[in-house]
């Protein structure tokens, strides 16, 4: 079991608006295990997907500043969410007039987006999302700044999340829902050869989603990506890279009721872990 680990000032934050960050940080964790982590789920307010922007923007804004206040230079929204409706705010309204501006705020679909020239071949692109994602459009947008070739059909998969965090995921009844939603997303386009998770919840139903794919299709995750764009992004930036610590460690924050953080992180996670609570807001 991962107990509490309280970890010093110059750790990777890593926010989510629930659980399914929890599989962005496994990823940074395995490829870069020398840093330390804070990861804070507002589960208390969850889910983030059917909310509009502004309340989006607003709780997004409250826990990256708890972050950095917490003392972490570098903050990760590991979350689609969050990503699509807070980030370029935070990034060019917030960040400029904060009392230390050369803290960075960093999400997940532009790294996901990088990737799809080296992995598509006919440049027809699906995306699993939150509906909050996917009427973002933010992938959309994203793709047609780097692929403007390129055809991206986004498609909501509103019951997803819910099997997930109701631990239905290896579920017989979580099969319909799965094989349903993807087989409107092919109906919607048949030519497309890549799809990306955009709600890093659905990795937990990554066995399911696998046996309905059409063969040949590419599935991508966020949780690897992201883990090699930060250490591509250190390795570029290293005024940050020297302020993070290098202790290995993790210290986990709820919004919620600590012990029930704490179980159903066990789901998402190889190991048990310990949680604090804590308020935001």
């Amino acid at each position: 079991m991962e107990t509490e680990n309280k970890v010093g000032k110059g750790a990777i934050g890593v926010f989510d608006s629930g659980y399914g960050g929890l599989t962005i940080l496994e990823g940074l964790r395995r490829q870069l295990p020398q840093y330390d982590y804070i990861y804070l789920g507002d589960n208390a307010r969850a889910p983030y997907g059917v909310r509009s922007f502004e309340i989006v923007y607003r709780f997004t804004l409250e826990a990256v500043q708890y972050l950095f206040d917490a003392g972490c230079p570098l903050v990760i929204l590991g979350c689609n969410t969050a990503s699509a409706k807070a980030l370029r705010s935070i990034q060019q309204n917030d960040l400029p007039k904060m009392e230390d501006p050369s803290r960075r705020v960093l999400g997940v679909i532009r790294p996901t987006v990088e990737r799809l020239g080296e992995i598509s071949r006919t440049g027809h692109i699906g995306v699993f999302g939150t509906p909050g994602t996917i009427a973002s459009q933010s992938y959309d947008m994203e793709v047609a700044k780097l692929y403007p070739e390129y055809t991206v059909t986004g498609h909501a998969c509103p019951m997803w999340v819910p099997l997930v965090e109701n631990r239905e995921a290896a579920s017989a009844g979580a099969d319909y829902f799965v094989k349903q939603e993807i087989e409107r997303l092919f109906a919607a386009d048949p030519q497309i050869d890549t799809v990306i998770l955009g709600c890093t919840h659905y990795p937990l139903l990554l066995n399911k989603i696998r046996r309905y794919m059409p063969k040949g299709v590419e599935i991508v995750l966020q949780g690897e990506i992201t883990a090699t764009s930060l250490a591509d992004y250190l390795n570029r930036h290293p005024e940050m890279e020297r302020r993070l610590t290098r202790g290995g460690g993790c210290e986990y924050l709820t919004t919620e009721n600590a012990e029930r953080f704490s179980g159903m992180a066990s789901v998402f996670l190889s190991t048990e872990i310990s949680a604090r609570h804590i308020q935001l807001g």
